[in-house]
Formats: structure tokens, C-alpha cells, sequence
């Protein structure tokens, strides 16, 4: 049942999508399974915090968890104002994708780190299923694996399918420009609905 509830919210749209969206339509199918790759090892960042109880901390003090959620929201912001930015190159090929790759995979690793959400979906999400009469830490950890390892099968799919239009248009500059400016345009988007998301509930 776990499992199943898992594999359901992993491949509703949400932010995670649309940031492997962007890397894929902005660089490439390969750089859109580095992003969910990436996004894959943050997450078990936030599983191992859950396990030790430190995501419990958001809870207890909001000044931390706001601080968490701007630098989240800021970083996107960055990333998406480069991308935006950024100048396009007609001989764009898949060398270029294996020099940006490390650089691809730590940026995704410190967008998932620095998403307070996903910390505390784990705290709300994953004790719904423990026992607690049986040691709980353990129990956390296999859960918040489960969660990230059906996240990333869910994530290639959107690398792949976007990586696909991404070598269909590529070699237009002026279609790599719009790509530029789509990319870049979902990740400020993600920025800002980091910040916004709640604040007219």
C-alpha cells in the first residue's frame, strides 16, 4: 500500500517534474536523468534527517524552516536567471553535456537539499505507516528509500520525453534560445512558488 501511494505522488506533476523538465529541454535527455539522479541522493539527505529526527526541528522552530525555504527558493532562482541568460551555441553536442555533468548533478543535489518541503513531507507522510511499537528510525529509512527510489524511474520518464524534443530542435539557435528562456522561466517559477506556495491559504 505504501508502495503504491508512493509510485501515485511521484508521478503527479510538482516541482521535482518540472525541475527535470527544464534540465532536459534546456540540455538534454542526459542531463535531465543527472537532475533526477541528483534530486534522488538530496532526497535521501532529508530520509536519513527524518530518521535521526532532526527534520523535527522545522517543526519546532518556523524562523528555521523559513530560512531553509528562501535559500531553496533563491538558489532556483539563480539557477534559472543563468539558464535564462545563458548563450546558445550551434554546435551544441553531447561532449558539452559530459563537461557539465558533475556540475549538473551537484546543482540538483542542493536543489533537493535546500527544499524544506520535502523534509517535511517525510515528517507528515512517512509516520502514517510506522509501528510505533517496534524501533522507529528503521522503519523511516526503508520508507523514505522506497519514496526515492520510485521517484527516480517516475523522473527519467520526463528526462526522456523532454530530452527527445530537446535533439529535435537542436542546432536552431533560435529555437535553443526559447529553450534558454523556457528553462530558465520554470525554474524562477519554482523559485517563486517555493516562496508564495500557502501565503494565500
Amino acid at each position: 500500500m505504501f508502495t503504491v501511494a508512493a509510485v501515485v505522488m511521484n508521478l503527479s506533476p510538482g516541482p521535482s517534474n518540472f525541475y527535470v523538465l527544464s534540465r532536459s529541454v534546456g540540455q538534454g535527455t542526459r542531463a535531465g536523468v543527472l537532475a533526477a539522479s541528483g534530486l534522488a541522493i538530496g532526497s535521501l539527505a532529508h530520509v536519513l534527517a527524518a530518521a535521526l529526527g532532526l527534520s523535527l526541528l522545522f517543526e519546532a522552530d518556523p524562523l528555521l524552516y523559513t530560512t531553509f525555504k528562501f535559500a531553496g527558493a533563491a538558489y532556483l532562482v539563480y539557477l534559472g536567471i543563468k539558464t535564462f541568460v545563458a548563450k546558445v551555441d550551434p554546435d551544441v553536442s553531447v561532449a558539452v553535456d559530459q563537461r557539465t555533468g558533475a556540475r549538473i548533478l551537484k546543482e540538483s543535489i542542493l536543489v533537493e537539499v535546500l527544499n524544506p518541503k520535502t523534509a517535511l513531507f517525510f515528517i507528515a507522510f512517512l509516520p502514517q505507516f510506522v509501528d510505533p511499537s517496534k524501533a522507529v528510525a528503521p522503519q523511516l529509512l526503508v520508507l523514505g528509500f522506497v519514496v526515492t527510489l520510485t521517484a527516480i524511474p517516475c523522473d527519467i520518464v520526463v528526462a526522456v520525453g523532454a530530452g527527445k524534443v530537446a535533439r529535435w530542435v537542436r542546432g536552431n539557435l533560435g529555437i535553443q534560445r526559447l529553450q534558454n528562456r523556457v528553462s530558465g522561466g520554470i525554474l524562477v517559477g519554482l523559485g517563486a512558488y517555493v516562496v508564495l506556495e500557502g501565503r494565500f491559504d
